[in-house]
């Protein structure tokens, strides 16, 4: 039997209402566990025993560009800030997204900018992506865990911290007056204030082998085989081969299909567990959810703050 990982991604940005699927399986879960790392946790349901996780820029470049020779590979995440008079802060719909062709130029522009600094911008399809030629011993966070928080807090630390951190401070400056954020301003969006540099790790030649599947639009994940779209039909009654194996869905969409494709799954016994992460808590849902003794459904958001 399989078991499916949730994650729910921006739920501070998504509008509150209730809803009766999510509430049902929340009531009949387990207590809820600290949660730290929920990619690492996502990782080990579809991988071999002992598989290194690659770091999670390097496995999303690698699927957009296949090898390509860079020393550390980030995540250049576009992000608006809000500053005050003390502090600056990543609010709740921070996290931009750009069209390719508004990527593509950005790209452009900062290769032109930083040429002969070993320094490198790829848009690809799931991602920006910046390549320094040197690996750097640096740890940073996703910007999804910084939302609705002051930045300074969760700035890169390690030995090539600085380095890093002084790249960040410098793209705010290239940005501050570019004409991209002159276009964005024009059409009433959100400036992109910086380029947020995260999941950081050594290039790939290779992704590492999986054995189940994946569903959702991180870029991590996204980097690893999908599971079939016929798969997802909650009415399906088949037994296909992605069915028996473990996965890994990541969603903004808190009504997502998968979800109720998961719980017919574990009504009907093809599936032995469900996790349902968020923030950093995560739940647990097992075979025997409905002998569980019931509890009053409580709105989604009580559980996951």
């Amino acid at each position: 039997m399989s078991t499916h990982y949730f994650r729910f991604t921006r739920c501070g940005a998504v509008e509150r209402q209730r809803l009766q699927l999510l509430e049902r399986l929340l009531a009949r879960a387990d207590s809820p566990t600290a949660v730290t790392d929920w990619r690492a946790d996502g990782f080990r349901l579809i991988a071999p025993r002992m598989t290194p996780m690659p770091g999670v820029g390097a496995a999303a470049l690698y699927a957009d560009f296949g090898t390509v020779d860079a020393g550390s590979v980030f995540l250049a995440t576009p992000v608006h800030y809000v500053a005050d008079m003390s502090s600056v802060r990543l609010p709740a719909d921070g996290i931009l997204s750009l069209s390719q062709l508004d990527a593509e130029v950005l790209a452009v522009d900062f290769n032109r900018v930083w040429q002969d600094a070993g320094i490198r911008l790829l848009a690809g399809r799931r991602a920006l992506y910046c390549a320094v030629d040197q690996a750097l011993d640096a740890t940073t966070q996703d910007p999804e865990g910084v939302l609705d928080q002051r930045i300074e807090n969760h700035l890169p630390t390690g030995a090539d911290a600085p380095r890093l951190r002084r790249l960040m401070s410098e793209i705010e400056m290239w940005l501050f007056e570019h004409a991209l954020n002159r276009s964005r301003t024009m059409n009433a969006a959100a400036a992109v204030s910086g380029l947020w540099l995260w999941g950081g790790g050594p290039a790939l030649t290779s992704l590492p082998p999986v054995e189940g599947w994946t569903a959702g639009d991180d870029p991590f994940f996204s980097a690893f085989p999908a599971r079939p779209e016929s798969s997802s039909d909650s009415d399906s009654d088949s037994d296909s081969d992605s069915d028996a194996d473990s996965g890994v869905v990541v969603t903004g969409d808190l009504q997502s299909k998968w979800l109720e494709r998961s719980f017919a799954d574990l009504r009907s016994g093809r599936a032995e567990r469900v996790f349902l992460s968020a923030g950093s808590r995560c739940f647990s849902v097992g075979t025997r959810w409905n002998w569980r003794a019931w509890r009053r459904h409580r709105p989604w958001w009580e559980y996951f703050s």
